[in-house]
């Protein structure tokens, strides 16, 4: 009987020993259980700023002077003076036509000139020679008056015989072909020895010049008017009313000297809806050829109260509307719709959504939802952010 009351002690001893350690076992396991962690974000705080608004356009060099070289008489092509591909200056000579026949006939018509003051010579006393005798009715009075129409003619004969010794200078002159105007010259298209002529229209060669040059782009009627606008109103910055151009190349590299809009069309095409417009550019060293493609990058306006945003921190929900996140007071986020306009290279420019000081999401978009509790770990700068070229 002993024996069987202390086997049943010890057995509720154990037992309870037993359930101690598995109560204290799971408190152990409960202190230990690791908490649920919380995502690290990094945020923008939003601060309006002003921002020139641009617009980056297509467009193609035009030379600003182009002059196709014609003969303006006939002859055979004895020496080309140029180099091809050389800079030529207005008034030098490019062709050398046989001059042989063009001299002859210099010295002919020079010879008609002499022969024309002479026969005038000796027409004017004879004329007055015949008035005085008219007087005193030595002469009849046709006599005189037939010598007083010879004097005209001869004086005509010598005005006459004047301009065709002119042309002739100038026909002579005509065979050393010069450059019309100062630039870039090309190819030839004919060789010494070749025969010219004054009427053919193939030309012999083209001079461009391309300092400075122009570059033709096209602008929406819309896009035209609030430029003018803003000229207007002073916003936007047109130093003597010439808005500045920039020349992006087509490597991507912005040119290094800036242009003004000097021509905008008369008209507004009627199938595109846009206007013509032209800028002049500085080209000293010839880096911008005529028909090469490059963009223009024209202001637009300037937004005093612009919110940018980078492009990343923006998603779409299920409709398709764009949406950002949030970080509100309380570290929870808060997703919210928002507009959107132009993009302003990696940047949206937000219209409607936003307002100063709130903590946008930047990194970490993806990893947290609306309602969860977040850390932020890092402020972005919104300096760091914006940028003005629209693409």
């Amino acid at each position: 009987m002993k024996k069987s009351v202390v086997f049943k002690k010890a057995f509720l001893t154990g037992m309870i020993i037993c359930c101690l350690g598995l109560t204290l076992s799971a408190c152990d396991q409960e202190q230990v259980a690791p908490q649920k962690s919380v995502t690290e974000v990094e945020v923008m705080t939003i601060q309006p700023q002003s921002m020139d608004m641009k617009q980056t356009l297509a467009g193609r060099t035009t030379a600003y002077l182009t002059s196709d070289v014609r003969p303006q008489v006939s002859g055979i092509i004895e020496k080309r003076l140029f180099k091809e591909g050389d800079y030529v200056q207005a008034g030098q000579v490019l062709y050398q036509l046989d001059s042989k026949l063009y001299q002859a006939a210099h010295e002919s018509a020079r010879g008609d000139l002499v022969e024309a003051e002479a026969s005038l010579l000796a027409a004017k006393p004879k004329a007055q020679r015949y008035k005085n005798l008219l007087a005193i009715e030595a002469v009849s009075q046709q006599d005189a008056l037939d010598a007083q129409a010879t004097l005209k003619e001869q004086e005509a004969a010598v005005i006459s015989a004047k301009a065709a010794l002119n042309t002739a200078k100038i026909n002579l002159g005509y065979t050393s072909i010069r450059a019309p105007i100062s630039g870039r010259i090309a190819t030839s298209t004919y060789t010494p020895g070749a025969l010219v002529t004054a009427e053919q229209t193939t030309a012999l060669t083209t001079i461009q010049q391309l300092n400075p040059i122009y570059v033709d782009i096209t602008l929406s009627s819309t896009e035209l008017l609030n430029l003018r606008k803003q000229i207007d109103k002073g916003t936007l910055n047109a130093p003597n009313g010439k808005v500045p151009v920039s020349i992006i190349m087509e490597d991507g590299s912005t040119y290094e000297h800036t242009g003004t809009l000097e021509f905008i069309g008369t008209s507004v095409d009627t199938g595109t809806g846009t206007v013509n417009l032209r800028a002049i550019v500085p080209n000293p060293k010839y880096l911008l050829l005529p028909g090469a493609y490059v963009k223009a990058e024209l202001p637009l306006a300037v937004n005093h109260q612009a919110i940018l945003i980078p492009q990343k921190a923006v998603t779409r929900n299920h409709k398709g509307d764009p949406v950002v996140k949030l970080v509100g007071a309380d570290n929870k986020v808060v997703e919210r719709t928002v507009e959107t306009s132009d993009a302003q290279g990696n940047q949206w420019v937000v219209t409607s959504g936003l307002k100063a000081g709130e903590k946008l999401i930047v990194e970490g978009v993806s990893t947290v939802s609306s309602g969860n509790t977040v850390k932020v770990v890092q402020q972005a700068t919104a300096s760091n952010s914006v940028t003005s070229d629209q693409k």
